[in-house]
């Protein structure tokens, strides 16, 4: 009854014999290998935040009319810089000229009456010494005489008011800067405070961008140069116009918002930018390069030499002195385009695997080949953190 299943038996084993022997010699050895690594070097990483903001004057001073009148010459040439105290518009001055010149009449009749009764205050005064006057008429001339003095002054009071808004019928430029267009016209009639301004004068020799930030950056920021307050600090801020361009000159950290804002935990920081140039204009769109702390010892590490557990833990594979791959668990920092920046777990000198994953294992001998050093530029913090 068993004899009819030997011929399959024996079938099964022909057709398994090739492949035993294509195993070859048994315990031989692979050959190591090969990978691709990079030494590392380790120094001092600057951490740069990228920060969006926008452009706004140093001084920004809305011109308008402090007496009523019509617009009689306008003095100036849109879009060109003015000095302060520079005559832009002139009012019709003919009623204000003549307030002054009755202010001045009401000045002298003052004065006449002042002497006048000066004189009658003396009389009383040498009548009453002698005994031939009345105290009641010594009186009544001091106070005729004081009366008269306070009349002087407000006389004088009213003759300097009305000085000044004639004077104020020659429309000035309250700071120096580039002056913007005209918003009203010859004939057109102003008034005193209106709210619309005359013109806009903007001080661009230095400009402000406005950048938020959060308050643990800025905490960073504070632990590294042992400052409490971020005015008058010498920074080197780099920035970058809305064509991707750089703009030349540096700027400094003037000041930051004393305040943090509840609903996003920002930070208002105003940083100055000379504008000899006039390159940068008020509303222009910029991002600015702001150092916030300092990655000591750290080492730059290229993206694809990092990979990760299921639990996103970053690692690397390092080849040891015996050309062996050993696992190494890495902190990271910052993203450096295609580099992060690792501060522990690294050292100088350390070779980290970047090719070659597919033949290589933890723990298998490896045959390294260099491919060169990395150099190692600032760290630019808008970048995915790693950790």
């Amino acid at each position: 009854m068993t004899f009819p299943r030997l011929p399959l038996v024996l079938a099964a084993l022909i057709l398994a014999a090739p492949a035993v022997r294509a195993e070859g010699p048994a315990g031989a050895e692979r050959p190591p290998s090969p990978v691709t690594v990079v030494t590392l070097t380790a120094k001092d990483y600057p951490i740069i935040s990228i920060l969006p903001g926008r452009v706004t004057a140093s001084e920004v001073a809305e011109v308008r009319p402090q007496v009523n009148g019509i617009i009689r010459e306008r003095l100036f040439e849109e879009g060109t810089e003015v000095e302060k105290d520079q005559p832009l518009y002139k009012i019709e001055d003919d009623m204000y000229a003549a307030a002054v010149a009755a202010a001045r009449a009401a000045v002298t009749q003052a004065e006449a009456t002042l002497r006048s009764a000066e004189k009658d205050a003396r009389r009383a005064e040498e009548l009453f010494g002698n005994n031939a006057g009345s105290e009641q008429r010594l009186d009544t001339a001091v106070a005729t005489r004081d009366a008269a003095a306070a009349a002087l002054q407000m006389a004088r009071a009213e003759l300097k008011t009305a000085e000044i808004n004639l004077s104020r019928t020659t429309v000035r430029a309250p700071i120096a800067g580039t002056i913007g267009l005209s918003q009203t016209t010859t004939g057109a009639l102003v008034a005193e405070g209106q709210e619309a301004p005359l013109t806009t004068i903007r001080s661009l020799d230095r400009v402000h961008v406005d950048v938020t930030q959060s308050a643990t950056d800025l905490l960073k920021w504070r632990s590294r140069t042992g400052k409490n307050t971020v005015g008058r600090v010498d920074e080197n801020v780099a920035l970058i116009l809305a064509d991707g361009s750089r703009y030349p000159l540096r700027g400094r950290l003037a000041a930051a918002e004393p305040q943090v804002q509840p609903t996003t935990g920002m930070v208002t920081l105003r940083i100055h930018f000379p504008n000899p140039q006039r390159i940068l204009l008020p509303g222009m769109y910029v991002q600015v390069e702001l150092p916030v702390a300092r990655a000591d010892k750290a080492v730059a590490v290229p993206h694809q030499a990092v990979i990760r557990d299921r639990l996103g833990v970053p690692a690397v594979w390092l080849v040891t002195e015996q050309n062996v791959i050993e696992a190494r668990p890495v902190e990271i920092v910052k993203s450096d385009g295609d580099r992060w920046i690792v501060t522990k777990g690294l050292e100088t000198g350390d070779r980290v695997v970047v090719a070659g994953f597919q033949k290589a294992a933890v723990g298998a001998p490896v045959a390294p080949e260099e491919q060169g050093a990395l150099p190692g530029p600032a760290v630019k913090a808008e970048a995915a953190t790693a950790n």
